[in-house]
């Protein structure tokens, strides 16, 4: 378990208790003190929370894209993993607010402020209040390769792509 203390003079400290991989981070809006820092729902959670660092709530319009704050910049201890933002499946089922690209990729280098790209997909406005959780983060190892032009491909059973498999019970139709 990872404790989060803060001081008065705005300092967060984390107390690793366990084998989990360290993150650096920096608050860039103190709003974060009030929401907290990007952490488990639950003992199971793969994805930590993510909060909107906002002013005031947000309306994003049926269609609209917006870049959304998270009030922190991070930095990776290590090369060989990547921050992997996805969408928070209540939001998206419910309301129709997903990632606009999918999934956000954070490469180890990357050590500006995280911020979160959403999409209206319903056909109403929707709001987004400070605070509210609004996207997930997960931590996950990274294979840096090295190419090998080969002129041939060994066989596998599977053949074709784009559906060639079907869509029924693992059996093609």
């Amino acid at each position: 378990m990872i404790e989060i203390k803060s001081n008065w003079k705005g300092r967060i400290f984390v107390n690793r208790r366990n084998n989990r991989k360290g993150i650096k981070v920096k608050i860039l809006n103190p709003k974060v003190y009030e929401y907290g820092l990007p952490s488990y729902a639950t003992p199971g959670s793969a994805g930590m929370d993510l909060h909107a660092c906002l002013e005031e709530p947000l309306v994003i319009q049926p269609g609209q894209r917006s870049l959304v704050s998270t009030g922190i910049a991070i930095q990776m201890q290590e090369t060989d993993v990547a921050g992997l933002i996805f969408a928070r499946s209540g939001l998206a089922s419910k309301r129709g607010i997903s990632l606009s690209n999918g999934v956000g990729l954070i490469d180890s280098d990357y050590i500006d402020e995280l911020k979160v790209a959403l999409v209206n997909l319903s056909d109403q406005p929707q709001v987004i209040n400070p605070g509210d959780r609004i996207a997930q983060f997960v931590l996950m190892p990274v294979y840096q390769v090295n190419w090998i032009i080969s002129e041939q491909l060994e066989d596998t059973d599977r053949k074709g792509g784009f559906g060639s498999t079907g869509v029924g019970h693992g059996v093609k139709r």
